[in-house]
């Protein structure tokens, strides 16, 4: 006489039950329940490929999928009870629709394990979140285009080592921003590409004797192909990864703006204002308008990389193919694409919330000698002074300017004639910042006539990415 195991979960194999220590340690069911949709969606694909290959009967396989439609309404209406027992999503779903619709759907599990099943789901929840991120970015991207063009011809300093370089174009400086989320989203949509191959098959990781139709099964979740090997299937995790190496890259663009952002809001800059909508006060100093979701957004970066180096960690040292410490997968995947878009969905409404101090912009952009290079560049041009003896020149009129505590434009004619005879009064035309924008006309320079070159090219950009 068989002896009934106490086992729910494994059967003959174990007698007893696990302690309450590793049944807490073994479960995933607390994070893993968010993959519930692309369970479903993967055990919906499974039941009909079985049935096409004859491994389940029609009625069979029509009677799982109608379970499974009620317990996925289950879950959307709050009403699904999840058993920390039961261990992870999938064995809580199998569970609860043979409670459904009887023994039969014991039946759903031939043909494929866990492993491969969790590979499947992953690559669903992550290919769905690529599509989510890239319509957020490209939200952020119009709002980057939309408020250069409302301030086109405003003016403020370019820094280099957060000194002041060369006046540019605010418009250009936002549109550098887009170039960066432009790269993002491209590099979303490669890794889109290359992952979009379905494990579902492959099994524990030998494959399956069963005459499944592992094409139809990647048809139907609208997947390219299926994964070519089966050990591989169930043990690659690289599409996590470079998931979560995109949305670090994304992050990092996030921050740097968010620094920008901080940093003109403060008092020695005040380039840009935000509303009440997007900072927030002090509990002691009652002047104070802090810019704390700019801050938060610069927080979080940190956050995300945390993840990346998390999961790259956890897959270093396994061999293949499928180990438990690969549970660890899921976590930093889900808080940093949560974050992700958090930080998205802010930096876009604080583009469009910002306001511009273009006096502000425009006296900073021309002080600490910022037409410098346009001066030496004057030189070359005109005098056909070697650049480098122009450097020399151009450096010892901004020490002179500097001495009597004024902007190059305010230096005497004669001043300037004493270090080089040959210069004219035609200089002057050079030394305003206005000339100075105006004048850089090579290919992505910052003078208007190339900037609205640009601003026509992304809003093409943005009408042609897919949605």
């Amino acid at each position: 006489m068989m002896k009934k195991s106490s086992n729910k979960m494994w059967g003959g194999r174990f007698d007893a039950k696990p302690s309450d220590l590793m049944q807490e340690i073994n479960q995933s069911i607390t994070f893993d329940k968010k993959l519930y949709k692309q369970d479903i969606q993967g055990s919906t694909a499974h039941a009909k490929m079985l049935a096409q290959v004859g491994v389940l009967t029609k009625s069979e396989s029509e009677k799982i999928i109608s379970g499974l439609k009620k317990v996925e309404k289950e879950i959307e209406g709050d009403e699904f009870n999840f058993k920390i027992e039961l261990e992870d999503i999938h064995m809580n779903i199998e569970s609860r629709l043979r409670e459904i619709i009887g023994d039969v759907a014991g039946k759903l599990h031939t043909a494929r394990s866990r492993n491969d099943q969790v590979a499947t789901d992953f690559r669903l929840f992550v290919r769905d979140e690529i599509d989510e991120v890239l319509k957020l970015i490209s939200v952020l991207q119009k709002n980057l285009v939309k408020k250069a063009e409302d301030n086109f011809n405003v003016i403020l300093p370019g820094f280099t080592h957060l000194q002041v370089a060369q006046p540019v174009l605010f418009s250009h400086h936002l549109l550098a921003y887009f170039e960066m989320f432009k790269r993002d989203s491209s590099r979303l949509q490669d890794l889109r590409a290359r992952m979009n191959e379905c494990p579902l098959g492959a099994c524990a990781l030998a494959g399956t004797s069963f005459p499944i139709d592992r094409n139809f099964t990647a048809k139907e979740l609208g997947f390219t192909r299926p994964t070519a090997n089966s050990m591989d299937s169930v043990s690659d995790r690289d599409f996590a990864i470079e998931y979560l190496f995109c949305l670090a890259l994304v992050a990092t663009h996030l921050s740097r703006f968010a620094e920008e952002i901080v940093i003109w809001m403060s008092k020695g800059f005040e380039f840009v204002k935000l509303s009440d909508a997007f900072t927030s006060g002090s509990s002691i100093m009652p002047q104070k308008k802090n810019p704390d979701a700019a801050e938060l957004v610069r927080g979080k970066s940190g956050r995300i990389f945390g993840a990346l180096i998390s999961l790259l960690t956890t897959i270093k040292g396994l061999t293949l193919t499928y180990s438990k410490d690969m549970q660890e997968d899921k976590e930093p995947v889900f808080d940093a694409t949560e974050n992700s878009k958090l930080c998205l969905r802010a930096m876009a409404g604080m583009v469009a919330d910002m306001k511009v101090n273009e006096d502000k912009m425009l006296k900073m952009a021309g002080s600490s000698y910022s037409t410098a290079t346009d001066l030496a560049d004057w030189l070359v041009k005109n005098l056909k002074i070697p650049f480098r003896d122009a450097h020399h020149v151009t450096g010892t009129i901004v020490k002179i300017a500097e001495n009597k505590g004024v902007d190059l434009h305010e230096l005497k004619l004669a001043e300037m004639q004493k270090v080089e005879k040959k210069i004219t009064a035609k200089i002057f035309d050079v030394l305003s910042v206005e000339n100075s924008v105006a004048s850089r006309t090579s290919i992505g320079g910052t003078s208007q006539v190339r900037v609205k070159e640009e601003i026509f090219k992304a809003k093409k950009y943005l009408t042609q990415i897919r949605p």
